[in-house]
């Protein structure tokens, strides 16, 4: 069996990719691709996980979680998603490491599903808006408290994603950008519930909508019904023209009010999370979408 788990991170798309997937149930079930509701296994996994604390599954615990999570059911794929898969927002920084949790985290996954083929889904966001993000969501009572002595020049996405490949060499690991997620948004649909690149999906401008007026969704939907791009980049080039002239603006910027973040701070972690990212788009083991 495929099995994809859509692990975060945090505060990237709020849910709103699954919500995207659900909406092809008929389309899913057609082909053997099984999405159950997250009330089925977000729990559960995460408790199992907890409970093994590093240790190996009994032999059965892979057909007790698939009974109680797709119902006797045997899909050909497997979809799950849940931001905090590796961990909640407070504890990001454990141990004064960024994202400490996640080698442990992935490799339970995998080792609960040692015969299946898993596919794990990661978005990075910058460092500049991630880290107000997920303060905000955390239960510390200040933002050095939060850090947990890590230096905001350390927070390196690329750390985190080398860890994740060396825990579980065997997944295939998909990585993208946040920011980059309405350009790529039926891509992602595509990619995470393993559905050919040609198949007619419901929800792909889902994300496009939430930050454009409802007056530039009507004429971008109409203009894409009357010019049909024949390429996935014309696609991206026509959104973005839309996107410049009707984005509703306090949907693309964010403030960031945090201690020891002025604007020159913002600017450069913002610089090191593009060379970040070139450096994540060119490591061997990962699968990284463009826009």
């Amino acid at each position: 069996m495929q099995i994809a788990f859509h692990i975060g991170a945090n505060c990237t798309d709020n849910d709103r990719l699954l919500k995207s997937v659900l909406k092809n149930a008929d389309t899913l079930a057609a082909q053997g691709i099984k999405a159950p509701g997250p009330s089925k296994y977000r729990k559960l996994i995460r408790e199992t996980i907890q409970a093994l604390d590093g240790g190996q599954p009994s032999p059965n615990a892979r057909q007790i979680l698939l009974d109680e999570i797709v119902n006797a059911d045997d899909p050909q794929r497997l979809v799950m998603s849940n931001s905090i898969f590796i961990c909640v927002p407070n504890r990001i920084f454990d141990n004064g490491v960024f994202y400490q949790q996640a080698a442990s985290k992935v490799r339970g996954l995998c080792d609960l599903f040692p015969d299946d083929e898993i596919s794990l889904f990661l978005a990075l966001r910058d460092p500049a808006t991630f880290l107000p993000a997920t303060f905000s969501q955390s239960k510390a009572r200040t933002f050095g408290q939060f850090l947990q002595g890590v230096p905001l020049g350390d927070i390196k996405w690329s750390d985190v994603v080398r860890r994740i490949t060396d825990a579980a060499p065997e997944a295939r690991l998909t990585v993208w950008c946040n920011e980059d997620t309405p350009f790529i948004w039926s891509e992602l649909i595509r990619r995470l519930a393993g559905l050919p690149a040609a198949t007619r999906i419901t929800g792909g401008f889902d994300l496009l909508a939430s930050i454009m007026t409802p007056e530039g969704m009507k004429r971008f939907l109409t203009y894409m019904r009357t010019h049909p791009p024949k390429t996935e980049a014309q696609k991206r080039r026509i959104i973005a023209a839309f996107l410049d002239k009707f984005a509703i603006e306090e949907e693309m910027e964010e403030e960031v009010d945090l201690p020891g973040m002025d604007a020159q701070t913002v600017a450069s972690l913002s610089e090191a999370y593009d060379k970040d990212v070139e450096l994540i788009a060119s490591m061997p083991n990962v699968h990284f979408v463009e826009a």
